[in-house]
């Protein structure tokens, strides 16, 4: 049984996961999908840093939290290992779309990384409805 200090940090963290991917929606409807590309990476990231949560897990840097992610929920098969594919292509694009001046994402390819990250979420908060 995980304390209830845990249990609602890891909720608060699947809440603002869940309004980064709203957001990430929003973007997309007024042409902005470079801002989309990153607010759909950050939903997934804090959805990695709410299950990290319910091992007592955190980092200040993105690769150790992914890493650490892998290594309790991926690496074990607690969760599936398409998660990790995810995270390297929305870590990819959220890259780029931040540092890459000439970086051009279309339509397309940002509504993908959107349906991604909604997977990655709704994976993630059926797992912790097991735990909290």
């Amino acid at each position: 049984m995980l304390p209830d200090e845990v249990k609602e940090l890891s909720r608060l963290r699947l809440e603002n996961a869940k309004s980064l991917l709203s957001s990430s929606e929003k973007l997309i409807e007024i042409g902005d999908y470079k801002s989309s590309a990153n607010r759909a990476y950050f939903a997934i990231f804090n959805a990695m840093r709410a299950v990290l949560a319910t091992v007592g897990i955190d980092n200040k840097k993105h690769s150790g939290i992914i890493s650490a992610f892998r290594l309790n929920f991926i690496k074990n098969n607690k969760l599936d290992i398409t998660l990790s594919d995810i995270i390297t292509d929305l870590f990819q694009v959220r890259t780029e779309s931040d540092y890459n001046d000439f970086y051009v994402i279309s339509k397309t390819e940002v509504i993908q990384q959107l349906s991604n990250a909604k997977f990655f979420i709704n994976t993630v908060d059926s797992y912790l409805s097991t735990l909290i």
